[in-house]
């Protein structure tokens, strides 16, 4: 995958507006379960190549270092082997002393050319350092959508099943309307009143009933009094018998 297809795609999802896209759908669930999927999936891809990215950055920043050492190992050398030629010079060793010179100047070319192999790969890793510093802002942009993505997705999902529980609760209040259990209830209670009027009536037969028993008794107690106080005045009404008669 190439690093300015990664960076396109990865500018195209994060600038992605989420509302225009659900309002465009025509079902916005299916649609963000899609999109979650597809933001998935390209950041998956997006990590992958921007990890190669990195490691070949890596790479070469490795290799620049290794050029920096070995230009600074050349340049030691070159100074040894110059010193040296110095030596045997003023000691009147010509021979040895141009030898060493020689050297030197072969230690200072290696060292040129590992300061010019540093000096080209400086702008390849600055340039490729500027390139993954894109890619992971943008991946972190996609990120970020992504987390906008499933929150806009579990709203949306949770909104769904409180309006089905609400047409739920709606449709059997309509079912209710039209059973109209009110009159129902209303027969109901109609029949208890008449049950309990009914008892009613028996609990006052069964009075009147036992105010006849009372009364007749009151009646049988007067009569009573009215024969006792007939005797008595039966009683009073015979002449009194001597003491001493005999009891025929």
């Amino acid at each position: 995958m190439a690093k300015q297809s990664i960076i396109g795609r990865i500018t195209q999802l994060a600038k992605a507006n989420i509302n225009a896209l659900i309002d465009q759908a025509e079902d916005p669930q299916l649609m963000l379960d899609q999109l979650v999927r597809d933001y998935s999936d390209n950041i998956a891809d997006a990590e992958s190549a921007i990890a190669q990215t990195i490691g070949n950055l890596r790479l070469l920043e490795d290799d620049h270092r290794e050029d920096v050492k070995t230009a600074e190992d050349w340049g030691r050398k070159a100074l040894a082997a110059s010193q040296k030629g110095d030596e045997l010079r003023v000691a009147g060793n010509t021979l040895d002393a141009d030898k060493f010179d020689a050297l030197a100047k072969v230690a200072l070319t290696r060292q040129l050319q590992s300061e010019n192999e540093a000096a080209d790969a400086e702008p390849s890793i600055a340039s490729q350092t500027e390139v993954v510093e894109k890619l992971k802002t943008g991946l972190n942009a996609m990120k970020e959508k992504l987390g906008q993505l499933t929150r806009k997705r579990d709203e949306l999902a949770a909104r769904a099943k409180t309006v089905e529980a609400q047409s739920t609760v709606q449709d059997a209040l309509k079912s209710i309307d039209l059973l109209d259990p009110t009159s129902d209830l209303g027969r109901f209670e109609d029949k208890i009143r008449r049950e309990e009027a009914k008892v009613r009536g028996q609990e006052e037969l069964t009075a009147s009933s036992l105010d006849a028993q009372f009364e007749s008794l009151d009646d049988l107690g007067e009569l009573t009094e009215v024969d006792a106080r007939l005797a008595q005045l039966k009683a009073k009404n015979q002449p009194a018998r001597p003491i001493d008669a005999p009891v025929e």
